[in-house]
């Protein structure tokens, strides 16, 4: 507990999902979690008009992490926010997606706890479900996909997800994260499973202004990513979902033409 402008101001601390990218897609009580900061830890993928909710008075920390780019360390980032929120009050730890998907959030709560320092979840739109959805890509779809993984590309060793040889054997769509400079391998993978026909997408950044995207198949997409110039933050999709995008007709029938030749 601190006294601050005459008034006590307790300790607490907020993570929030701020969504895929596009600042509106950040939940209601998102906002009101920001709008009440008294200080902002805000990550690499965090659009940053969302930092303009807060009060003017908030202070406002970048400690972003891409992948690959790990310079500020959890540990120091876990530490960052006990401290803030001892000395400033309420922190609002603002996190790319969902703070529970591949976001550490539970980490970070753990550390909190240490410290009696009460803590509160904010769910954001998550980019496994969301991205793909506002590209016209469901997830599930009756009659094409019962179920849906997500699965981040490599693991903390820099290989790639033992998940993904499993998935690669499903009829599940198959949606995969931070994995864009591991495409060639991963799309082996599904190869080796028979199904190199397999509608593929991968989405760069997307719902924001830098969104790109390229449509093809498990054979193909690798070389329409670097045709295309795409390049991380990207997510992957595999899956026949893939076949409902609006551009997978027209690649369809040139996969058709070329195979055929």
């Amino acid at each position: 507990m601190i006294l601050n402008n005459n008034y006590i101001k307790e300790p607490r601390i907020t993570l929030v999902g701020a969504g895929p990218g596009d600042a509106e897609l950040i939940t209601l009580k998102g906002i009101k979690a920001l709008q009440t900061a008294d200080v902002v830890l805000y990550d690499a993928l965090v659009n940053e008009e969302l930092l303009e909710l807060a009060p003017s008075a908030c202070v406002k920390v970048y400690v972003g992490k891409r992948s690959g780019d790990h310079s500020f360390p959890q540990d120091n980032i876990n530490q960052l926010m006990v401290d803030y929120a001892l000395n400033y009050g309420h922190v609002v730890r603002l996190k790319g997606g969902d703070p529970f998907v591949f976001g550490r959030g539970h980490e970070e709560l753990e550390f909190a706890a240490k410290y009696n320092i009460p803590t509160q979840v904010v769910p954001g739109i998550s980019s496994s479900i969301g991205v793909p959805g506002l590209q016209g890509i469901p997830v599930t779809h009756r009659g094409l996909s019962e179920s849906f993984w997500v699965i981040t590309g490599t693991t903390t060793a820099g290989r790639i997800s033992a998940d993904i040889y499993q998935a690669a054997k499903s009829n599940a769509t198959v949606v995969i994260l931070m994995g864009l400079h591991k495409l060639t391998e991963i799309a082996e993978l599904f190869k080796a499973e028979g199904k190199g026909a397999l509608p593929a997408a991968v989405i760069q950044s997307g719902t924001t202004a830098d969104e790109k995207v390229a449509v093809g198949t498990v054979d193909t997409i690798a070389a329409l990513v670097t045709e295309k110039g795409l390049a991380s933050p990207a997510l992957i999709v595999f899956g026949e979902v893939v076949a409902l995008h609006p551009q997978y007709k027209l690649v369809k029938e040139v996969y058709d033409v070329v195979t055929a030749g």
